[in-house]
């Protein structure tokens, strides 16, 4: 069994020694070993001889806010689930696939990151637009341009060292446009700019103050108030609240001390423009999005102090077809033969509807393993018969598919929190507060691969949905945390020992980062308004540049006319006939009539789509809420799904060039 581990290199618990190992160790060991799994469950540490008197010495190890946070709790879930997935191990009689991770050289892990981050056009001898990644750099954050900063240093002194033959910029010469602007533009009065007027929520965060912490939950305050409340402020980058609160504070961040049992309830503050989810926006806004998002979370955890080191499996052999062990991507690609359009491995949703079909107030569903010999020969049966559709599900007892569910999240070839992040989600843990976690938490969801973060959505949602009977079922938030924390945090193949405490400390973490990822689901797959912003601003300035180098190539070929033509073109008819304070809504594929709709203060997208299906023609009749829905398109965003609440003069101040379509939701 293993785990990646906040310190460098990949580290691996091993919970209970290999069946080649138990051959060679006598009973002795194996008394060892069941005293040690005994101290395990009931929360006390037992070192082997050779540390016994350092122990009686020192004090008792440092405890991560993670683990402080579980002291009033059994692990008991935690440690009899480790049992239950070692021995249905040892009854397949399979070894894990070995994953070869490269440790990086020098530099290496810092040109990976500059790639990821869309921005390898800083080093080496790429023939990428400089300019396009100067416009991106002109829309960074203080903390998020640090950053980048210290990875190009890095870069560039190693290229240096190893005598690369192509050009290297100079940092100064990369920052110095967005150095002049910082010093003319806070990022934090320029985000203001676009803010909701709102004067409450404006109050709550003034800069002068924390602005990631609401008055309910102001820094006067310890951090073991009991809090029932807090807002979460999206408008602002996440490192630059923490940066603002460290300096204001003049000292380290004060440690989290909140209950385990008492997590706050945070939620969004409203805002008009709307709020922008996952899904929400266009490919090309997305790829933005994730590339900020990256950078945000490394700023994020160089203002905490925590190190954040991506991982790469460098060899590894995977199916390439079947269910169990096979990669998600492989797994969709023949699902999507047979159901177009799906997003979720059928696998998967047939093994948690038949969990459901079972009823999801039966004591201990999750808890409860099938019995070893059965889920085997189940795995096997499925193999064969599942995409023929002779399997016969009536033959899966409710246990047996909860078991076979957490079977094929474990086995993936890669982990579902996907290898790469995966040492980043447990660093969440060492975060100094909750609000702290859930930003990371946040910007790690966005950055993880499609097909994990749909999987991940359909688990947690179903999670939530065994949580929601916990009165019948005895399967609390806690309970379910413990017992998928294993299955979703292990990694196949990744071989390196750490100790027992090491082990806790774990198993305490794991179950509160999964609490987390439970508990605040519907806030984590929110993109932060302040990302969406710098898209803008981005888009923004990607026209002014493109209008730019248009209009010098006409002017150049001495194409007035053309010029003027195209003009002419490029603006939609109908919009010459619309009237200040008015918007024309079109459904090109639904409905031939567009519609023009007064603003007014308190329009929302609900009530022009209210109007759209109001209409008694066409096609138009049989659609029903939740079917079509309404978009900003172009201006300074590419596309974007509008939400019932969004206020539709407020936005269209934020974007007055936009086109405003009603349609379905691509599948």
């Amino acid at each position: 069994m293993n785990w990646l581990s906040g310190s460098q290199g990949v580290v691996l618990t091993a919970y209970h020694p290999s069946s080649k190992d138990g051959a060679l160790v006598g009973q002795n060991a194996k008394q060892g070993e069941e005293a040690a799994l005994t101290s395990r469950k009931s929360g006390q540490y037992m070192m082997n001889h050779e540390s016994t008197k350092k122990v009686a010495e020192k004090p008792p190890f440092d405890r991560s806010n993670s683990q402080d946070s579980l002291d009033d709790l059994s692990l008991e879930d935690y440690w009899t689930e480790l049992e239950n997935i070692e021995k249905s191990r040892e009854n397949r009689h399979e070894e894990p696939e070995e994953v070869v991770v490269k440790e990086p050289d020098e530099g290496e892990l810092e040109e990976e990151w500059l790639k990821e981050a869309g921005l390898s056009i800083l080093f080496g001898d790429c023939s990428g637009d400089s300019q396009e990644s100067m416009v991106f750099l002109s829309t960074l954050t203080r903390t998020q341009a640090a950053a980048v900063q210290k990875r190009v240093e890095t870069v560039s002194q190693t290229m240096r060292k190893k005598n690369k033959q192509h050009q290297i910029p100079d940092v100064r010469d990369i920052f110095a446009q967005q150095g002049e602007s910082t010093e003319k533009v806070p990022h934090g009065s320029e985000l203001e700019s676009v803010r909701t007027n709102e004067s409450k929520y404006k109050e709550k965060h003034d800069l002068a103050s924390d602005p990631g912490i609401s008055e309910k939950n102001s820094p006067h305050l310890p951090e073991d108030v009991p809090v029932s409340e807090t807002d979460i402020n999206l408008e602002i980058s996440f490192a630059e609240q923490a940066a603002n609160l460290k300096e204001t504070s003049k000292e380290k961040l004060p440690e989290n001390k909140e209950e385990y049992n008492s997590l706050p309830s945070f939620r969004l503050p409203k805002d008009k423009t709307g709020t922008t989810r996952i899904g929400d926006l266009a490919p090309q806004d997305m790829k933005k999005v994730c590339y900020l998002a990256l950078i945000e979370l490394t700023a994020l955890y160089d203002i905490l102090g925590i190190e954040l080191k991506q991982q790469k499996a460098v060899k590894m052999k995977t199916k390439d077809s079947g269910l169990f062990g096979v990669p998600l991507s492989v797994l969709l690609e023949q699902d999507q033969k047979r159901v177009p359009g799906t997003r979720i491995p059928l696998i998967f949703q047939k093994l948690i509807s038949r969990i459901e079909e079972g009823g999801l107030e039966t004591e201990g569903l999750l808890r409860i393993p099938g019995a070893a010999i059965r889920i085997k020969n189940l795995c096997q049966e499925l193999e064969a018969k599942f995409y023929e559709d002779t399997f016969n599900w009536e033959s899966v007892k409710q246990h047996d598919a909860a078991s076979l569910l957490k079977l094929f999240i474990r086995e993936l070839p890669q982990p579902l929190l996907s290898l790469e992040y995966l040492k980043a989600f447990q660093a969440v843990q060492n975060l100094p507060s909750k609000k702290h976690q859930l930003q990371a938490l946040n910007l790690l969801v966005i950055l993880l691969p499609e097909t994990n973060r749909d999987t991940l959505k359909a688990l947690l949602e179903f999670l939530q949905r065994v949580i929601d009977n916990r009165e019948k079922n005895k399967m609390t938030i806690k309970n379910v945390a413990m017992i998928m924390a294993p299955n979703l945090f292990m990694c196949p193949g990744l071989s390196i020992k750490s100790n027992e405490q090491g082990e806790f400390v774990m198993a305490a973490g794991t179950a509160s980062v999964m609490h987390f990822l439970i508990k605040y689901q519907k806030l984590l797959w929110t993109i932060p308004k302040f990302i969406v912003t710098q898209v803008r601003k981005h888009n923004s300035e990607n026209q002014k540049k493109d209008k730019k180098d248009k209009a010098m190539k006409k002017l150049l070929k001495k194409m007035a006319y053309d010029r003027e033509k195209g003009e002419k073109q490029d603006k939609n008819p109908s919009d010459a006939d619309v009237p200040q304070g008015v918007i024309r809504v079109q459904a090109p594929h639904l409905s031939k009539v567009s519609m023009a709709i007064q603003l007014t203060e308190e329009l929302k997208a609900s009530d022009v789509l209210a109007r759209f299906l109001s209409q008694e023609s066409g096609v138009v009749q049989t659609l029903k809420k939740g079917e079509v829905f309404l978009y900003e398109i172009g201006g300074n965003i590419g596309e974007r799904c509008l939400e019932d609440d969004t206020y539709m003069k407020d936005l269209y101040q934020l974007n007055p060039n936009a086109e405003w379509v009603i349609k379905s939701k691509p599948s």
